[in-house]
Protein backbone atom coordinates (compact mmCIF):
# COMPACT_ATOMS: atom_id res chain seq x y z
CA UNK A 1 0.00 0.00 0.00
CA UNK A 2 1.68 3.06 -0.99
CA UNK A 3 1.37 6.12 1.87
CA UNK A 4 -0.72 8.92 1.33
CA UNK A 5 1.15 12.14 1.90
CA UNK A 6 -0.54 15.20 3.05
CA UNK A 7 -1.72 16.74 0.40
CA UNK A 8 -3.89 13.58 -0.37
CA UNK A 9 -5.25 13.23 2.85
CA UNK A 10 -6.06 17.39 3.17
CA UNK A 11 -7.97 16.87 -0.24
CA UNK A 12 -9.31 13.45 0.87
CA UNK A 13 -10.67 15.18 4.27
CA UNK A 14 -12.17 18.35 2.05
CA UNK A 15 -15.37 18.65 0.61
CA UNK A 16 -13.72 17.42 -2.69
CA UNK A 17 -14.62 15.74 -5.56
CA UNK A 18 -12.86 12.45 -6.69
CA UNK A 19 -13.19 11.69 -10.29
CA UNK A 20 -13.14 7.90 -10.23
CA UNK A 21 -11.76 6.13 -13.57
CA UNK A 22 -12.71 2.20 -13.73
CA UNK A 23 -12.20 -0.43 -16.98
CA UNK A 24 -14.69 -0.66 -19.43
CA UNK A 25 -15.07 -4.20 -20.79
CA UNK A 26 -13.86 -3.44 -23.82
CA UNK A 27 -10.71 -1.55 -22.03
CA UNK A 28 -11.85 1.84 -22.22
CA UNK A 29 -11.77 4.06 -19.15
CA UNK A 30 -14.93 4.96 -17.74
CA UNK A 31 -15.28 7.87 -15.35
CA UNK A 32 -17.48 9.49 -12.99
CA UNK A 33 -17.45 11.68 -9.99
CA UNK A 34 -17.75 10.34 -6.09
CA UNK A 35 -17.56 11.30 -2.69
CA UNK A 36 -14.91 10.34 -1.16
CA UNK A 37 -13.54 9.48 2.48
CA UNK A 38 -10.23 7.69 4.28
CA UNK A 39 -10.17 4.33 6.34
CA UNK A 40 -7.42 3.15 7.93
CA UNK A 41 -5.43 3.88 4.82
CA UNK A 42 -7.86 2.78 2.29
CA UNK A 43 -10.07 5.22 -0.08
CA UNK A 44 -13.78 4.06 0.17
CA UNK A 45 -16.76 5.92 -1.60
CA UNK A 46 -20.33 4.37 -2.61
CA UNK A 47 -22.66 3.56 -4.74
CA UNK A 48 -25.41 1.53 -5.98
CA UNK A 49 -25.40 -1.44 -6.97
CA UNK A 50 -25.92 -2.47 -10.94
CA UNK A 51 -24.66 0.89 -11.44
CA UNK A 52 -22.13 0.97 -14.28
CA UNK A 53 -19.05 1.76 -11.99
CA UNK A 54 -19.72 -1.06 -9.87
CA UNK A 55 -20.06 -3.87 -12.44
CA UNK A 56 -17.00 -2.50 -14.24
CA UNK A 57 -15.32 -2.64 -10.36
CA UNK A 58 -16.21 -6.35 -9.75
CA UNK A 59 -14.90 -8.06 -13.29
CA UNK A 60 -11.85 -5.59 -13.12
CA UNK A 61 -10.26 -3.96 -9.89
CA UNK A 62 -7.83 -1.29 -11.05
CA UNK A 63 -8.93 1.94 -10.40
CA UNK A 64 -7.74 5.40 -10.67
CA UNK A 65 -8.82 8.75 -9.16
CA UNK A 66 -8.25 12.28 -8.77
CA UNK A 67 -9.30 14.10 -6.17
CA UNK A 68 -9.19 18.18 -6.79
CA UNK A 69 -9.60 20.69 -4.78
CA UNK A 70 -13.25 22.46 -5.07
CA UNK A 71 -12.01 26.10 -5.04
CA UNK A 72 -8.92 25.18 -7.41
CA UNK A 73 -9.35 22.22 -9.94
CA UNK A 74 -5.19 22.47 -10.86
CA UNK A 75 -4.63 21.89 -6.95
CA UNK A 76 -5.34 17.79 -7.26
CA UNK A 77 -3.49 14.54 -6.50
CA UNK A 78 -4.25 11.44 -8.43
CA UNK A 79 -4.03 7.98 -6.72
CA UNK A 80 -3.92 4.46 -8.69
CA UNK A 81 -5.07 1.35 -6.83
CA UNK A 82 -6.97 -1.71 -6.61
CA UNK A 83 -10.63 -2.28 -5.25
CA UNK A 84 -9.96 -4.60 -2.25
CA UNK A 85 -13.19 -4.87 -1.20
CA UNK A 86 -17.05 -4.20 -1.68
CA UNK A 87 -19.51 -4.32 1.00
CA UNK A 88 -22.86 -4.41 0.66
CA UNK A 89 -25.61 -4.04 3.59
CA UNK A 90 -25.93 -1.65 6.81
CA UNK A 91 -22.34 -0.57 6.89
CA UNK A 92 -23.08 0.36 3.03
CA UNK A 93 -26.34 2.46 4.25
CA UNK A 94 -24.64 4.40 6.50
CA UNK A 95 -21.91 4.98 4.63
CA UNK A 96 -23.75 7.01 2.26
CA UNK A 97 -25.52 8.67 4.97
CA UNK A 98 -22.06 9.44 6.60
CA UNK A 99 -20.70 11.17 3.12
CA UNK A 100 -24.02 13.12 2.77
CA UNK A 101 -23.04 14.72 6.01
CA UNK A 102 -19.80 15.80 5.00
CA UNK A 103 -20.58 16.68 1.73
CA UNK A 104 -23.75 18.32 1.67
CA UNK A 105 -24.69 18.72 5.67
CA UNK A 106 -27.67 16.57 5.41
CA UNK A 107 -27.81 13.55 8.04
CA UNK A 108 -29.20 11.01 5.77
CA UNK A 109 -28.66 10.89 1.58
CA UNK A 110 -31.65 12.85 0.42
CA UNK A 111 -32.04 11.16 -3.22
CA UNK A 112 -31.74 7.78 -1.97
CA UNK A 113 -34.19 5.01 -4.00
CA UNK A 114 -36.40 2.12 -2.36
CA UNK A 115 -35.38 0.10 -4.82
CA UNK A 116 -31.52 0.59 -4.70
CA UNK A 117 -29.07 -1.01 -2.10
CA UNK A 118 -25.86 0.55 -1.62
CA UNK A 119 -22.03 -1.16 -1.59
CA UNK A 120 -19.14 0.88 0.03
CA UNK A 121 -16.10 0.42 -1.88
CA UNK A 122 -12.73 -0.07 0.16
CA UNK A 123 -9.46 0.80 -2.44
CA UNK A 124 -5.74 -0.31 -1.73
CA UNK A 125 -3.98 3.18 -3.03
CA UNK A 126 -0.98 1.91 -4.46
CA UNK A 127 0.51 4.81 -6.80
CA UNK A 128 0.21 8.39 -5.54
CA UNK A 129 1.05 11.50 -7.57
Amino acid sequence: MAELNDKARSLIDGQNLAFLAEVMEDGSPHVSPVWIDLEDGYLTFNTAIGRLKERNMRRDRRVALSIADKDDPYDKVDIRGRVVEIIQGEEAEDQIDSLAKKYIGQDTYPWRRPDEARVKVLVEPLVVA
